[in-house]
């Protein structure tokens, strides 16, 4: 690991880098959502799952993603090691006015430098990124089965704010975390 790491807006010239990142994470446990309606009312549990062995699953990086957040009224922030310039990890952030959200879709921190505060860090300068562009939330999407990215939103202090069954290009289930910044 490099002694160090520096954060800083990203660059067009970032996004290969970015992708090229490893983007897989391995979980023993997934959210499981279950959706009941009986006679008009409706019942969801969301209830966390122990697989059966451990899966590696990977994060859809996406370059459009990456390039829609560009422009200066976006966020796309990079992670970079002091020693080398390497790159570590990134975070698109999308900066919704209209519902005074800044929205978290792609947190992402390479697997040989995880463990190490940079998403940490990375979250924390979105959050200021955020007040910044006077949004008074901040809100994050992942998928019911990334739950390693479930367990550090809450750990990190936001709070699970709603789902969204067939979110995903692919159908997946999204789960929402948000986190007030006033």
């Amino acid at each position: 690991m490099a002694s160090g790491f520096l954060i800083r807006d990203g660059l067009p010239s970032d996004i290969p880098a970015c992708l090229a990142l490893d983007h897989t994470y391995q979980t023993d446990f997934i959210w499981q959502v279950n959706i009941t309606e009986n006679h008009g009312d409706w019942q969801i549990n969301l209830t966390t799952q122990r697989l059966p062995r451990t899966v590696d699953l990977m994060h859809n990086a996406s370059e459009d993603r990456l390039r829609q957040a560009l422009p200066r009224q976006q966020g796309f922030l990079v992670a970079i090691s002091k020693d080398d310039n390497d790159l570590l990890g990134y975070v698109a952030l999308y900066n919704d006015e209209a519902h005074d959200i800044a929205w978290m879709q792609d947190i992402v921190v390479s697997r040989p430098y995880r463990r190490h505060h940079i998403a940490t860090r990375l979250l924390n300068v979105a959050r200021a990124w955020a007040k910044e562009q006077g949004r008074s939330r901040l809100m994050v999407e992942t998928r019911t089965q990334n739950y390693p990215a479930i367990a550090f939103c809450q750990q990190s202090g936001l709070k699970f704010c709603g789902f969204n069954d067939h979110y995903f290009i692919n159908q997946d289930i999204a789960v929402f975390f948000c986190q007030s910044l006033r």
